[in-house]
């Protein structure tokens, strides 16, 4: 009881907590991780375009930078305490999946600025934090590599039994540069067959004649254009 005693104290008093760390690194680490990470989260809000923010996210990326920062202060120097923690945190499972791959690197640069304040680079990941915030900023910004002509995704339902492989090929030609057929289903049981194309539309299209010529080629039926799918969770 006398050695916990002595322990707490020690550690109250900020001295050594793990052969590496004092309470005022401690401190110091965690209250650095908690900044740098609601610059990323931050970041991330002003520059996200797209149907799939979530305020959950943006609250794990910050959450992640502090744990994260916390593990590396466990960890320490101890090669075996790093092992047991890896074979600790395997058993995680996510089931929620990330729906866009520039979450992704959000993850990471989160859980690297947590590595750093952990491990008491705190210039590092100063540095870090401002300069790819600001990379980030400018791609946002100037919108950069973006492709002049995006993609689109057209369903359209057809009576089963029609002969659809060539059936929106003239229309296809005047509106758009490129027209290819992803998906075939059958639909309604069995009474409809829905075709997925992936279109990429002319400039000058006039989306309205054009979907009023593929109603009147499948029968004024079913037709649904998607504009900005790779945003949207299909």
């Amino acid at each position: 009881m006398q050695e916990l005693i002595d322990t707490l104290q020690a550690q109250l008093n900020f001295q050594d907590l793990s052969g590496t760390f004092t309470m005022t690194d401690v401190i110091i680490g965690l209250l650095m991780s908690f900044l740098l990470t609601a610059l990323i989260a931050y970041v991330y809000k002003i520059t996200h375009r797209g149907t799939s923010y979530t305020q959950s996210y943006v609250h794990t990326l910050i959450l992640m930078g502090i744990v994260t920062a916390f593990i590396m202060m466990i960890v320490g120097s101890n090669i075996a305490r790093a092992f047991s923690l890896v074979g600790a945190l395997s058993i995680i499972r996510f089931r929620n999946a990330i729906k866009e791959t520039r979450d992704v690197g959000f993850v990471f640069f989160a859980m690297s600025i947590g590595m750093a304040t952990g491990t008491k680079f705190y210039l590092l990941a100063l540095i870090a934090t401002v300069f790819i915030s600001l990379v980030i900023l400018i791609l946002s910004k100037f919108d950069l590599y973006k492709q002049t002509s995006l993609s689109q995704i057209l369903k359209v339902e057809v009576p089963d039994g029609i002969n659809f492989e060539n059936i929106f090929d003239q229309l296809f030609v005047k509106h758009t540069k490129a027209s290819d057929l992803i998906s075939i289903d059958s639909v309604r049981s069995g009474t409809m067959t829905e075709l997925i194309y992936n279109i990429v539309p002319k400039k000058k299209m006039d989306t309205k004649d054009f979907l009023s010529g593929v109603r009147k080629l499948n029968g004024n039926n079913k037709v649904t254009l998607v504009t900005g799918y790779d945003n949207t969770d299909l």
